[in-house]
């Protein structure tokens, strides 16, 4: 496969939307309520949809899916981290989402190749992120045993987020401002929520960041294992 500026971009969001949806759909079975199970389950939907289409512009699907190893995967090591207790979840989510929204509504109004995607991926993103604020909220500002889960979690995942405002190939995007942007809004939420922000460092040799480089953490092929094994144990196979 020839990684090119349009490929490289793709490859990078759908990596991204693909690892995430398989991180939620492991709640299937697990959430606290009902309702929240299928909430999750949808927002998982969301981003495979988004992946497939993604991955499409790049070569087969499946393939690019099933059959690639993990140096390959160019998704940012935040989507990869295992849900942990739920907390640990909406932080991942709230995290991710907020970021995901914001790059959607400055690509939509572009005239490149990703911009059909992002205008209707954008609509649905805002769920996402309207979903894990109010469950931070709720958590942040609920018991005390759910303000200290919600404190560990976005502590937890803290050292993930500044991979994200590395700049992708491929996308013209002014990622200073967008850091900025994520910065003020996940802010106001976790100061709505009564959590401090955590600060501890997001860039640096001693912060994460280099799952767009094909490096990831080692939770990342434990769960590429399980995504994989049925396609890779039946090639071929179709319904």
């Amino acid at each position: 496969m020839t990684v090119t500026t349009h490929t490289a971009a793709a490859l990078a969001l759908g990596d991204d939307a693909l690892v995430l949806s398989h991180r939620l759909g492991e709640w299937a079975g697990h959430a606290p309520v009902l309702e929240e199970e299928v909430a999750l389950a949808n927002i998982a939907l969301d981003l495979l949809g988004q992946a497939r289409v993604l991955l499409s512009m790049v070569g087969d699907e499946d393939e690019l899916a099933y059959l690639r190893e993990e140096r390959a995967f160019r998704n940012l090591q935040l989507v990869e981290q295992p849900g942990g207790d739920f907390a640990h979840t909406i932080a991942r989510q709230l995290y991710f989402s907020t970021y995901q929204r914001l790059l959607y509504d400055r690509v939509a109004v572009g005239d490149g190749p990703f911009a059909p995607l992002a205008a209707k991926a954008v609509k649905e993103v805002a769920y996402h992120q309207d979903h894990a604020e109010q469950w931070t909220l709720r958590l942040g500002d609920g018991t005390d045993v759910s303000h200290d889960r919600m404190r560990r979690g976005c502590e937890a995942l803290w050292r993930f987020t500044g991979e994200m405002f590395q700049p992708v190939v491929g996308l013209d995007v002014d990622w200073t401002a967008l850091e900025e942007a994520w910065q003020a809004s996940v802010g106001d939420v976790l100061r709505r929520a009564t959590l401090d922000v955590p600060d501890g460092p997001r860039h640096g040799a001693w912060t994460a960041g280099a799952g767009r480089q094909g490096l990831h953490t080692e939770p990342f092929g434990r769960m590429l294992a399980e995504m994989q094994h049925l396609h890779r144990s039946h090639p071929g196979a179709s319904w």
